[in-house]
């Protein structure tokens, strides 16, 4: 079995027993469609055609009888509309949490390379069509295949010949049919990547409108978006043309269909071989051919939609993430904080080596600050410890553990992170700071806000540490913010400490304030700080001065100034 359609089967899994009674309930609503014309045909045939005095006796239960059948149809009807809905949303649920997770999993190489716009279409607007996708498939081809088949052998044995002139219809309208949705399918596949590029263009303008708006570029963006928007509108239109032709052309089949019934039994009743009742219940079933190839189109509609859903899908699932736990990886303790680079080498994709050789012990507890021009490999540095990013050579451990041997959870629990943009969460305050220490007591929170210096804005705050703080803490200063995000590294209290540039974008009052709580926070841990501001720096143990040739000058801020390198240029373009 294809891997593919294997494990579009596997969601169903979970749910067969709903799903097999939905196929049931779909089978008996079929059944009993064919059965209510025949009705009209036994009253017209054998009721009314006999003794006239039992006739409304017997017509009323009958009738009786095909009231009780529609019941049971409408009950059928109303499960599979329900049940089986709800059946294609509990697999779209668990096939949008897989996906989600997934995303997590993958690696910074990947986002580095995928915008999020097109990752979150993949995750609401395709699992929205295969939740169609799950239910209505099944359910019709079963369905009309019921129906036709049904309405086939029920005609046949009721006059052959008139059956067989129904039929040869049928293949020039399927031909027509199956053309138009060929075209109609393409544009809306066409159209699925579409919305993903005007997903990702809205979302990459959104989430910078703070930037737009200060630059004036409204209408540089209005015109980025709307290129995307076109295109997309471009793509709906030709769907929406072969969608008209298509649907114009059935139309005209299926009224053609009950014109050839009256006409050629009309004709079949002059010659004796044909009577009224056969010509009722024949005009009855017509609709029973002309119905599944109409459905035909919505169900490889829903086929197509499905299916370049569900590719979309397998193309995340099936990016297995960079970065993983090794086989038999453990997990890393509470580390005391020594970390050693031997000969790394590393670089991003195909581009040029950021690190050839590069060898580096940094003792545990030490405090030591990267300094150097943009690119010179600071960040990058810092993102091979936490594993990030894998080195392409060469190793890292930390207190002698290679980071390759032992679990994500473990490495990254012991290595804490303060950025420069600060990443906050729509919710409260109090949730922000949890969230280095997910289940930490209301004690826990306050005491880590009262080493981060954020205890007293917090209790000014409207609910204090209910404050909802907005959609990425927009609701806060850029110093509030960074000092939640420095109470966040408290809570979680790592032996690591990693300070990229945590203080670059602040104001001279803000940055006193948030460096003395950085200050405090990077007592007796390991700490590694990148700094454009070297001012910043000068008490640290050791700066490490970093070129495009790896690590070009350490020692103390008086012993670089001292040697009138690197650093004591930088230092003094810095004033």
């Amino acid at each position: 079995m294809n891997a593919n359609l294997k494990k579009l089967l596997s969601f169903y899994k979970p749910y067969k027993g709903i799903f097999f009674a939905d196929l049931l309930c779909s089978l008996i609503a079929a059944a009993i469609g064919l059965i209510l014309p025949l009705g009209a045909g036994y009253i017209t045939d054998n009721i009314l055609s006999g003794d006239l005095s039992a006739a409304p006796e017997r017509i009323l239960k009958t009738g009786g009888l095909l009231l009780v059948l529609v019941l049971v149809q409408a009950w059928c009807s109303y499960f599979m509309d329900y049940q089986g809905h709800a059946m294609g949303a509990r697999m779209e649920r668990d096939m949008r949490a897989q996906l989600f997770r997934h995303c997590e999993k993958l690696s910074f190489s990947y986002y580095d390379e995928h915008p999020v716009g097109d990752l979150m279409s993949r995750i609401t607007n395709d699992s929205l069509s295969l939740a169609e996708f799950f239910h209505h498939v099944p359910e019709d081809v079963l369905v009309n295949a019921i129906k036709f088949v049904g309405a086939s052998v029920i005609l046949w044995n009721i006059h052959w010949q008139m059956t067989l002139v129904i039929l040869c219809f049928l293949p020039f309208m399927l031909a027509y049919t199956l053309y138009f949705n060929k075209k109609m399918a393409a544009a809306l596949a066409q159209g699925r990547e579409d919305m993903g590029e005007v997903n990702a263009q809205a979302e990459d303008s959104l989430s910078a409108i703070r930037m737009v708006q200060s630059f004036g570029n409204e209408g540089v963006e209005a015109q980025k978006f709307d290129r995307q928007n076109e295109k997309f509108l471009d793509s709906r239109k030709k769907s929406y043309r072969g969608e008209a032709l298509c649907w114009g052309g059935m139309n005209a089949f299926s009224s053609l269909l009950p014109i050839a019934v009256v006409v050629f039994g009309g004709l079949a009743m002059v010659n004796g071989g044909f009577s009224l009742s056969n010509l009722v219940v024949f005009l009855l079933y017509v609709s029973y051919f002309t119905q599944p190839i109409q459905s035909l189109v919505n169900t490889s509609r829903l086929i197509q939609e499905g299916r370049t859903g569900f590719r979309r899908f397998m193309e995340i699932l099936e990016t297995k993430p960079e970065i993983t736990d090794a086989p038999g990886a453990r997990e890393l303790p509470r580390v005391k904080g020594e970390i050693r680079f031997s000969h790394v080498g590393f670089r991003y994709g195909e581009g040029d080596a950021v690190f050839r050789d590069l060898n580096l012990t940094i003792q545990a507890g030490e405090y030591v600050a990267l300094v150097g021009a943009s690119g010179a490999g600071k960040t990058t540095l810092c993102s091979l410890i936490p594993r990030f990013y894998d080195v392409e050579s060469g190793e890292i451990s930390l207190d002698g553990i290679p980071v390759k041997s032992v679990t994500l959870h473990s490495l990254r629990e012991n290595v804490g992170v303060v950025q420069q943009d600060v990443e906050l969460f729509t919710g409260s305050v109090a949730e922000n700071i949890a969230y280095g220490k997910p289940g930490a007591s209301l004690e826990e929170i306050r005491a880590a806000a009262q080493k981060a210096g954020a205890e007293e804005f917090i209790e000014k705050l409207p609910q204090g540490y209910d404050t909802d703080i907005g959609p990425r803490g927009v609701k806060l200063s850029g110093g509030q913010q960074q000092r939640l995000s420095i109470a966040r590294a408290f809570l979680k209290d790592p032996p690591i400490l990693i300070l990229d540039e945590a203080t670059s974008a602040l104001d001279s009052q803000s940055e006193q304030v948030v460096q003395r709580s950085l200050e405090d926070l990077a007592r007796h841990r390991t700490t590694l700080v990148i700094a454009h501001r070297l001012s910043t720096i000068r008490g640290a143990g050791r700066i490490l001065v970093l070129d495009d040739t790896g690590i070009c000058e350490e020692g103390t801020h008086e012993s670089l100034l001292a040697q009138g390198g690197v650093y004591a240029q930088l230092y003094e373009a810095s004033f």
